[in-house]
C-alpha cells in the first residue's frame, strides 16, 4: 500500500471515514462549517480553500477506491489578513525585483493564532513522514497550478514542524532548480526546503510546582506562587474593577442567551471600530458556534452598576478527553484532578468604553479562575502581549513552516528564518528571566520548548 493525494474543493471527504477528534476546538468540523457558511472563508473573503486528501492505494491492484488517511487544508490568498505570522517584508522583496508574491498558499485556522495539528487524521492513523511528504506534494501541485510564490503552515505543532523540516532537503542547487523551472511542467520539479520560523506566546499553566506540580486549588493558591510585589499588583487591579461598580460573571454553553450574544458582538465590534476597521467575523458566525459547539464555549461578562453589559470576553475550551487522540500531547503522570491535555483558549474581546484594569480581569483573571475550576491544564490567552508575562503566563515557542518556490529567493529567506529563530530564542530566554514567580515555583527554561 502506498499513499497518494487528491485535491478537493468541497468537504465531501468528511463522510468518507471516521476521523479522530481534533486536538483543539478550532479544527472541529463545526468550527470550519461556521466559517464557511457565514462567509469568513471563501473566495469573497480572500480565503479560498482547497483540501488535500491523502489516501492509500493498493500497489498490486492499483485500486482507485479512496482509503482516507489525512486531510490538509490549504487556502489560496492574495493578502496576509488574519494570519498573525508576518511575511510582508518577503512580499516587498519580490516587488523590488518586479515579481508578484501573490497568490500565496496558507495552511492555518483562519483568524486564529492557536497552535494545533493542522491536519485531520483518520482514526487509527498517526502523523508520520510519509503522510507529510504526500500532503506537501499536494501543496506543490496547487502552487504550480495557481502560480503561488510560497506556502505557509502557521502555528503548527512541534511534532509537525520537526517532521516537515527534516523530511525535505535543507539546501538546493539553485542553477539546477532554475533550469528545471524554465523547462516547465514537463520536467520533474526540484524539491524546495521547508524553513521553520519560531515565535513566542504566553501560556498559563495549572501547575503548582511547590505542591508536587498539583493543579491549583483556587486563584489565591496561584497568587501565592508569585513574588509579593506581583501578587499585590494583581489584587490591586481586581479591586479597581470592583471599585468602579463593575461586576464580572461567567456563563457557559446553553446558559448564554441570544441577548448575551448580541451584547458580546456589540463589544467585539467596538475593538475594531476604535481602529477604524471592520471585524473579520459576523454575529452569524458566533451564533453558529453557539448552536453547534456550545459545550466548548465560555463567556465572561462585565456589568455596570445598572446591570448593563459593558464588556465581554469569549473563550473556547477543550472538554474532558476531547483531544485524547492528539499524537502531539506530552507524556506525563496522570493527575486525577486535571486533564493533562485540556486547554482554555481566550479569543475574542471587546468593551464599550475605557475601564481601569477591566481588560486584565475579563481576559486573564476570569480565564485563570475558570481553568482552575474546570481542571484544565493550561490557558492560552492568544497572541502577543508582554503584559501577560508579568501575570504568570509563561513564554512558549510557536512554530510556522515556509516553502518558497522561486529558487532565487530561497537562500536569503532561509538565512532570514535561521537568524529569526536565534533572535526569538534570545527573546524567550529574556522573557523567562522576567517571570514573576518566586524561586520555588520558577519553571525551568528548558521545559518551555
Amino acid at each position: 500500500m502506498s499513499l497518494e493525494y487528491a485535491l478537493m474543493n468541497d468537504t465531501s471527504w468528511q463522510s468518507q471515514t471516521d476521523w479522530q477528534t481534533p486536538d483543539t476546538p478550532f479544527m472541529s468540523f463545526a468550527f470550519w462549517q461556521a466559517l464557511a457558511e457565514t462567509g469568513a472563508i471563501g473566495e469573497r473573503a480572500g480565503w479560498l480553500p482547497i483540501f488535500i486528501l491523502v489516501h492509500r492505494v493498493n500497489d498490486d491492484t492499483k485500486d482507485a477506491a479512496l482509503q482516507p488517511v489525512a486531510v490538509l487544508p490549504v487556502f489560496i490568498k492574495s493578502h496576509h489578513r488574519g494570519e498573525f505570522v508576518f511575511d510582508h517584508s518577503w512580499a516587498e522583496a519580490y516587488a523590488r525585483y518586479g515579481l508578484d508574491y501573490y497568490p500565496r498558499l496558507v495552511t492555518s485556522v483562519p483568524y486564529t493564532p492557536i497552535t494545533g495539528q493542522r491536519l485531520w487524521l483518520a482514526k487509527g492513523e498517526r502523523l508520520n513522514e510519509e503522510i507529510i511528504k504526500t500532503a506537501i506534494a499536494g501543496v506543490d501541485d496547487i502552487a504550480q497550478q495557481v502560480g503561488a510564490s510560497s506556502w505557509h503552515g502557521l502555528f503548527v505543532t512541534p511534532n509537525l514542524a520537526s517532521i516537515a523540516t527534516t523530511s525535505m532537503p535543507t539546501e538546493i542547487d539553485i542553477e539546477r532548480a532554475l533550469a528545471a523551472q524554465e523547462r516547465g511542467v514537463e520536467s520533474a520539479p526540484i524539491a524546495m526546503p521547508i524553513f521553520e520560523r519560531q515565535g513566542c506566546q504566553f501560556l498559563w499553566q495549572n501547575k503548582d510546582l511547590l505542591n508536587d506540580s498539583q493543579p491549583f486549588a483556587d486563584f489565591d493558591a496561584f497568587l501565592m506562587t508569585l513574588k509579593a510585589k506581583k501578587r499585590k499588583t494583581i489584587r490591586a487591579e481586581r479591586r479597581k474593577v470592583a471599585e468602579q461598580g463593575i461586576i464580572c460573571q461567567r456563563k457557559i454553553g446553553d446558559a448564554i442567551s441570544d441577548a448575551d450574544w448580541k451584547a458580546f458582538y456589540h463589544c467585539y465590534v467596538m475593538t475594531y471600530a476604535v481602529r477604524g476597521q471592520q471585524p473579520y467575523l459576523t454575529i452569524d458566525f458566533f451564533m453558529a458556534l453557539a448552536a453547534s459547539m456550545s459545550e466548548h464555549i465560555m463567556l465572561a461578562q462585565a456589568l455596570d452598576a445598572s446591570g448593563e453589559i459593558i464588556a465581554s470576553s469569549l473563550f473556547l475550551y477543550d472538554t474532558p478527553d476531547s483531544n485524547s487522540n492528539n499524537d502531539d500531547s506530552v507524556d506525563g503522570d496522570v493527575n486525577n484532578d486535571v486533564d493533562n491535555n485540556a486547554t482554555l483558549y481566550g479569543r475574542y474581546w471587546g468593551a464599550l468604553g475605557e475601564y481601569d484594569s477591566l481588560h486584565f480581569e475579563l481576559c486573564y483573571y476570569q480565564g485563570i479562575e475558570f481553568a482552575i475550576e474546570q481542571g484544565l491544564a493550561s490557558f492560552d490567552p492568544g497572541t502577543q502581549g508582554e503584559h501577560k508575562l508579568v501575570r504568570g503566563f509563561i513564554p512558549t515557542t510557536t512554530h510556522s513552516l515556509h516553502r518558497i518556490y522561486d529558487p532565487r529567493f530561497v537562500p536569503a529567506i532561509g538565512d532570514f528564518c535561521a537568524r529569526d529563530r536565534m533572535h526569538m530564542a534570545q527573546y524567550r530566554k529574556q522573557a523567562h528571566e522576567a517571570l514573576p514567580f518566586n524561586a520555588d515555583n520558577m519553571p525551568a527554561f528548558d521545559t518551555l520548548h
